[in-house]
């Protein structure tokens, strides 16, 4: 234990200062890289934790770390070479030209943010803005400098790179991380370029029954469909990345002293599901998981399913955190009066629930997100993902509000009145735009992706049915549960809410965004992401069908107002309950044509219009996150007496601390991961 410790205590090292600085005071904007503006975030109230919990975080957040090269590899098959190489540069740029290192420093910086060179909520490529022979001379002069280069075939430097540019420089060449609209000759599978499959494609899986859809990657070799797990070296001598599950449950088993009673029994289920990838055993996690309420909370795993364009296979993430008591009144009333919202949702009432509990939902303070999880990170979480699960058992909703802070704080002013239509809907934004926003997430996650059952007559998950289009059908969902209870007089009732001023700044604030969101894709003219494509179907829906959104023109530019508030409400309702039926029946012909008619197609030149607009007022697209970093203290003996938090600041040294845990836990620059 002591030789352990003191091990970790080397690899995550204590930067800035532990004082508890006044809000006011603080750095929220770290730089702005490309797209991103990079926030620091805090975690206030870590300090007064009994130690037990800091240990229980400090070992939970190593876990999560040591799982953080797979996602880098889910993302793509050469994400971890390039991510490595680059590393390399960085950290040996004695003699590079400027000009062109800060080229490559900004590619690493993004690489970093996206967990690969994909954008994380775009699906779209980004590449190295040298050119090669540039980048060529770069990586010599970092080899001389000592970068020690080693590639996955065991090439010399140039061969490899020579192999790696089209991944690196060609933004026609594996143009999309997950693609749901693919070019003519190819299907969803084959047009993407996440690692999640290789050589299959749709007719192949026609005849092919996966037993681990989650945490496998499927293969086709010498004509025939292999499924290879993501599971530890004890469950499997071919598990994929079974290192480094090794090296997860090491941490999560330093972990279980300081856990107590469910939570102990859902981190053992957790650590024997890493070792072996049993479906049966993930699923003993989530209701044990989801039926108790602890102060320090994790998400780990393989779970949201966003980079599958099936819909089936998880993504490794990890996020640790506590809870956050300023914040929990909202959450709290929500998850008390679930089923009076569940009760007045506008479908029919064959799929209803009545829920077996009150829901939990807590305001939370993220201290790390790892993979899916971060450095991006969701603002609301709503778990298991599992509908059965969720129906017999219930969920978990968590709003993230250190996240939503530093978010706010960071970006502050970047989108002004540039967007607002009127000096009514500016005047509603100033007043209620951030309140009505935390209560639509709040309702999405909490009201939204909680409600709700299948029918009595679907035997297996709804995702199962609607596949490719069951993820942007339920944020949709939970969306249009959110516009539809944000009139609801019970949340005026609650206090949650001042008065019906500020549900219309919601819808208005919605609407907004919906025409901002168009800059997201620079090119081309299909939304590809979930979340982007579900706001795009309710907006062009409501447009389409109720004529409550208005696109008006003025001064040369394009603004969206919303003419009928009720008349918003009605639609809302009408389109609720359609999604609700097509999830609860399985209905994938009628989910074909809502997405397709309504949800990825845009007009090109206002995309054009939006993105010049918020280049000329120098906004951002995207907030990345630089996580606190925790410290153990040791004694004389090498015992823990307390774990520091503090707050880095340096986004780029952050990253490579991280590169630096990887390579002290696993001894090799770029596994094969069959052969980890």
């Amino acid at each position: 234990m002591k030789a352990i410790t003191l091990t970790i205590a080397t690899l995550i090292v204590l930067i800035g200062c532990t004082r508890q600085q006044k809000t006011s005071e603080r750095q929220y904007l770290l730089e702005r890289v490309g797209d991103y503006t990079i926030a620091q975030i805090y975690a206030d109230g870590f300090e007064q934790l009994p130690l037990n919990q800091k240990k229980l975080s400090y070992y939970l957040s190593l876990a999560s770390l040591a799982g953080r090269d797979i996602n880098f590899d889910q993302r793509h098959r050469h994400g971890l070479e390039v991510r490595r190489l680059l590393e390399e540069i960085v950290t040996h740029n004695a003699g590079i030209d400027p000009e062109v290192y800060d080229k490559i420093l900004k590619y690493t910086k993004l690489t970093w943010i996206n967990n690969g060179f994909y954008g994380t909520r775009t699906a779209r490529k980004f590449v190295c803005e040298t050119s090669f022979e540039e980048f060529v001379d770069a990586a010599k002069k970092a080899q001389a400098n000592g970068a020690a280069f080693e590639f996955s075939n065991g090439e010399a430097l140039e061969q490899a790179l020579n192999r790696l540019r089209p991944t690196m420089f060609d933004l026609d060449y594996e143009p999309f991380v997950t693609s749901k609209n693919p070019p003519k000759g190819q299907d969803i599978l084959s047009a993407s370029a996440n690692n999640l499959y290789e050589n299959v494609t749709l007719k192949d899986l026609q005849s092919f029954e996966e037993r681990y859809p989650l945490n496998s990657k499927l293969i086709k070799k010498n004509g025939k469909l292999q499924e290879l797990v993501y599971r530890a070296a004890g469950g499997d001598p071919k598990g994929l990345y079974r290192a480094r599950l090794d090296k997860v449950i090491e941490y999560l088993q330093l972990a279980l002293p300081y856990a107590e009673g469910q939570q102990r029994e859902a981190l053992e289920l957790l650590i024997e599901y890493l070792r072996t990838g049993s479906p049966d055993i993930w699923r003993q996690y989530n209701i044990t998981w989801v039926s108790y309420d602890p102060s320090i909370e994790l998400i780990l795993g393989f779970i949201e399913v966003y980079l599958d364009a099936r819909g089936q296979k998880g993504e490794y993430e990890g996020l640790v955190s506590f809870r956050d008591e300023a914040n929990m009144k909202l959450m709290k009333d929500l998850a008390l009066n679930a089923q009076y919202f569940e009760d007045k949702a506008p479908w029919s009432d064959e799929f209803k629930q009545t829920k077996s509990g009150v829901p939990l939902a807590n305001a939370i303070t993220a201290l790390l997100g790892i993979g899916n999880a971060g450095p991006v990170s969701w603002s609301g979480i709503n778990l298991p993902n599992e509908q059965d699960i969720r129906q017999e058992y219930g969920t978990k909703s968590w709003l993230i509000f250190n996240i939503r802070q530093a978010r706010r704080k960071a970006r502050e002013g970047q989108a002004a009145e540039e967007f607002s239509a009127t000096p009514e809907e500016v005047k509603l934004n100033k007043n209620y735009g951030d309140r009505a926003w935390d209560v639509i997430v709040a309702l999405h996650e909490v009201v939204g992706h909680g409600s709700g059952k299948k029918s009595d007559a679907l035997e297996r998950d709804p995702a199962d049915y609607l596949a490719e289009y069951y993820s942007t059908l339920e944020e949709a969902r939970a969306d249009l549960m959110a516009l539809w209870n944000l009139y609801d007089p019970k949340l005026i009732e609650l206090e949650i809410l001042p008065n019906t001023e500020a549900a219309k700044a919601g819808y208005v604030g919605y609407v907004r965004d919906a025409l901002e969101q168009h800059r997201f894709v620079p090119e081309g003219h299909h939304f590809e992401e979930d979340h982007q494509r579900g706001t795009n179907l309710i907006i062009s829906y409501l447009r389409s069908k109720h004529g409550c959104i208005e696109e008006k023109k003025m001064n040369g530019k394009t603004y969206w107002s919303v003419t009928g508030f009720e008349a918003m409400r009605e639609g809302v309702g009408e389109l609720l309950s359609e999604l609700m039926r097509i999830k609860a029946t399985g209905d994938y012909q009628a989910a074909k044509h809502l997405v397709d008619t309504y949800g990825t197609k845009f007009e090109p030149r206002l995309r054009d219009e939006v993105l010049e607009r918020a280049r000329q007022i120098g906004m951002t697209n995207f907030t990345a996150f630089c996580y606190p970093e925790l410290t153990p203290e040791l004694d004389d003996d090498g015992k823990i007496v307390d774990i520091a938090i503090s707050y880095p600041k340096d986004f780029q040294g952050q990253m490579l601390k991280y590169a630096k845990f990887s390579k002290d836990s696993y001894g090799e620059a770029v596994p094969h991961p069959a052969a980890d």
